[in-house]
């Protein structure tokens, strides 16, 4: 087949989203003839990095510039002055369909390939197929975000904001050939929305071989960890959530605990927590692995997400132990107390925390399991395979020249 991919992130390994985007790639690279089409933030750094790793992958390569305005709250009181959505107007760029347009007249595609249903507003020829990856739900998240919102006008434009999207979401994954999820659960909630559309899960995977035990960092004793990108809602959501809640819980039981808060973009209510005692926030950082090595647990306390967390992923595979919300790991094929310890509440969280700093011998028994999971069941050569085969079955897609 001859695929076109539209995505809003550039394939490449700076954050989750991307690093998915760049292994499905890579996986429909190896049977078909792939071009991309995406957006790119101005950061020539972004733009090198993923250009480098994509040459070889998809011809032609077309890179539309973007930017988040900064006047991002002006944006959002507009849209709800039009009746529109801001989280979708993002990615409604007139840009990007000229730069469709063009592709799509040069060349003939069997099926374009959307990176998440936001970005599969665009227009299309007739005729041609249409296969949306949801690593996501993103009406999910905002319902989320409404429900743990106290201020009553963010609530209300949570409101607001979930009920567009919802709207769009599911009447584009209506109107698409082939609809994927990253797991089990995400399949059945959006096949009760959509009984008829033919939804397959091609699961998250994490590189086995680069988060492995073998790095040689030494274990700083009573350290937890918490990674991801941190101008991400629900990552904010989670570190203060954590830092007001359980924080001085863990503190006050296990003094000498620190606390990392390891990823890039921290707003200045994140960086704040750095006046916390014991904790450090660092920012962007080249290598999380060494801070992951370093640390005794990770955690994962979130209260709003959708999806797989792949730092959860990232954390097992290098053989440590893992603390998470009953959010944080939903999706995932782990077992509380086999895998991971799960925890909802304050308190619970803290007492699951200090139980792992202070139990070496259980520590690694779920490094162990969560290792050899990951092993077995989320390595990034099983998910492009997986994917593959869901191309190679899908009755959507039969009669597409291969």
């Amino acid at each position: 087949m001859k695929l076109l991919m539209v995505s809003a992130y550039l394939p490449g390994l700076n954050s989750a989203a991307g690093e998915r985007n760049y292994h499905l790639l890579r996986a429909l690279a190896c049977q078909h003839e792939v071009s991309l089409l995406s957006l790119v933030g101005n950061t020539r750094e972004e733009e090198n990095s993923g250009i480098s790793l994509l040459k070889d992958l998809a011809y032609p390569l077309r890179l539309v510039p973007h930017t988040i305005p900064h006047s991002k709250r002006w944006q959002q009181l507009l849209s709800v002055a039009r009746g529109s959505s801001y989280f979708l107007n993002l990615f409604a760029l007139e840009e990007m369909q000229s730069a469709l347009d063009t592709m799509l007249a040069r060349d003939h595609y069997d099926a374009v390939f959307f990176e998440s249903a936001l970005v599969a507003g665009y227009r299309l020829p007739a005729g041609v197929k249409v296969i949306i990856d949801q690593h996501n739900i993103e009406h999910e998240i905002l319902h989320l975000t409404y429900e743990r919102e106290r201020a009553w006008l963010r609530k209300w434009y949570n409101w607001y904001e979930y009920r567009l999207v919802k709207r769009a979401e599911i009447e584009r994954c209506r109107r698409a050939d082939l609809v994927l999820v990253t797991s089990e659960r995400e399949r059945h909630i959006l096949k009760a929305l959509l009984p008829e559309s033919v939804i397959e899960v091609v699961r998250i995977g994490v590189d086995i071989e680069t988060f492995s035990g073998a790095c040689a960092e030494r274990e700083v004793p009573h350290q937890i960890i918490f990674t991801g990108t941190m101008n991400y809602y629900p990552n904010i959501h989670a570190v203060l959530f954590f830092a007001r809640h359980c924080w001085p819980l863990i503190r006050a039981q296990v003094p000498e605990a620190t606390w990392q808060i390891v990823g890039r973009y921290p707003p200045p209510e994140v960086w704040r927590l750095n006046d916390l005692p014991g904790v450090t926030v660092t920012g962007s950082v080249p290598d999380v692995r060494p801070y992951l090595a370093a640390s005794a647990v990770a955690i994962a306390p979130l209260q709003i997400g959708s999806g797989t967390r792949i730092k959860i992923l990232e954390a097992l595979a290098m053989g440590k132990a893992v603390v998470s919300t009953s959010v944080g790991y939903q999706g995932l094929a782990v077992e509380s107390g086999q895998h991971l310890l799960v925890a909802d509440q304050p308190e619970a969280l803290a007492r699951s925390v200090v139980e792992l700093l202070q139990n070496p011998s259980l520590r690694i028994t779920l490094g162990n399991a969560g290792r050899a999971l990951v092993e077995a069941e989320y390595s990034w050569e099983q998910a492009r395979a997986q994917l593959l085969r869901v191309l190679d079955d899908s009755r959507v897609l039969s009669g597409v020249a291969g």
